[in-house]
């Protein structure tokens, strides 16, 4: 273990002590890989899925896991229509389980999450009976003030660029508070406490992952 990955399993151990003091239930794992299998624990088979639109949840291959097991997993990324990507979207308010990340991650366990369409942030708020977040170490920071500005200055940028739309933050790579019609920075949820115990379960990841 070289001294980054004792850094990180030290923060992480503290990060789920923080995460289980707001009512959530919380994990550390070393890998992307090691994540999944975590995940595929947590989600019994037969269990319906749903999920927003995270770059970390593809990137560990959880979505590829999802897919080939026993399990009733919406995909938007697969609709044919729009019109059936929103009907994914909306299923997501009764499914078993839905699947994110975050934009940022407070050490104290309180995180943030931008949005433009908000179908993310509404099912973090309410709605499916679980939600599982996988998160990067790289999105842990150390304060509330510091998870909202990774969230507004790197997370909403970035994302912003991914999908190819048109706001100030694509040309100057930070916030600009900008009332755009492209804006992603529509919605903005601090999560702190969870009033569902366990309703939330995160992974934390000795990994960089997402945005």
């Amino acid at each position: 273990m070289d001294v980054r990955q004792k850094r990180n399993e030290a923060l992480g151990r503290r990060v789920v002590k923080a995460l289980e003091s707001r009512n959530m239930e919380a994990y550390y794992v070393s890998s992307g890989e090691e994540a999944v299998q975590k995940a595929l624990e947590l989600i019994p088979e037969g269990s319906t899925v749903n999920m927003g639109g995270s770059a970390t949840v593809r990137e560990i291959g959880l979505t590829d896991a999802l897919s080939a097991g026993n399990y009733v997993f919406y995909d938007r990324d697969k609709a044919a229509t729009q019109e059936e990507r929103s009907e994914i979207a909306l299923k997501a308010f009764t499914c078993d389980w839905f699947l994110g990340s975050v934009n940022a991650m407070s050490e104290d366990g309180v995180f943030v999450n931008i949005d433009g369409n908000a179908n993310r942030v509404a099912a973090y708020a309410f709605g499916p009976k679980n939600v599982l977040l996988i998160v990067g170490m790289n999105k842990v920071v150390k304060s509330e003030e510091d998870a909202m500005h990774r969230a507004r200055n790197e997370a909403a940028p970035i994302n912003t660029q991914r999908f190819g739309i048109d706001t100030p933050c694509v040309k100057n790579g930070s916030c600009a508070d900008c009332k755009s019609p492209d804006c992603i920075c529509c919605q903005i949820l601090v999560t702190r406490f969870s009033r569902i115990p366990k309703r939330f379960k995160v992974i934390l990841v000795d990994e960089a992952l997402g945005f």
